[in-house]
């Protein structure tokens, strides 16, 4: 039984260092059917010797079973959680996020004058990129205020807008 309870806090072990060092480990299988759509990942082997040994344990203490036995039980439970494990992992990994904003999004977004803008000269606009306040020198054929909402009417550069008031 003490071989077992080895393999599993192995396992469990395998999986704590594969979270904490963060792939290093990973670099290790990828010669041999590891990387991002190979079946070996770190917590695909660590899900499997954890659930060998944990499930061999279990087996051997539980029933009057040999050792042997206790081995094919822990088999069968470690492929199955290698199995549930790999499939979660290539989960997480096409999970992949949202694209970066562009300047181009801007257009149609409103924001505020922060610096008064000129008749055709440039000021300041704050708006929003991304949820994030970005300020962007602006231009505009009529005179705007500090404070007049506007709308993007065109993106001039990667760090100056057209715009218009929203009440025009």
């Amino acid at each position: 039984m003490a071989w077992f309870l080895t393999l599993g806090i192995g396992g469990l072990a395998l999986l704590v260092l594969s979270l904490v060092l963060d792939g290093v480990l990973e670099g290790v299988l990828d010669g041999i059917g590891g990387g991002p759509d190979g079946f070996l990942l770190l917590p695909v082997l660590a899900g499997f010797v954890s659930m060998l040994g944990f499930t061999g344990a279990i087996t051997l203490g539980t029933t009057g079973l040999g050792a042997g036995a206790a081995t094919a039980a822990g088999a069968v439970a470690g492929a199955g959680a290698a199995w549930l494990t790999w499939r979660a992992c290539r989960a997480l990994m096409r999970d992949g996020a949202a694209p970066a904003p562009r300047g181009e999004d801007l257009t149609g977004t409103s924001g505020s004058v922060v610096t008064d803008i000129p008749a055709d000269a440039y000021g300041e606009v704050l708006l929003y990129l991304a949820g994030q306040p970005v300020k962007y020198a602006a231009k505009s054929a009529v005179p705007l205020a500090r404070g007049t909402e506007v709308w993007v009417e065109a993106v001039l550069s990667p760090t100056s807008v057209a715009v218009r008031p929203v009440r025009y």
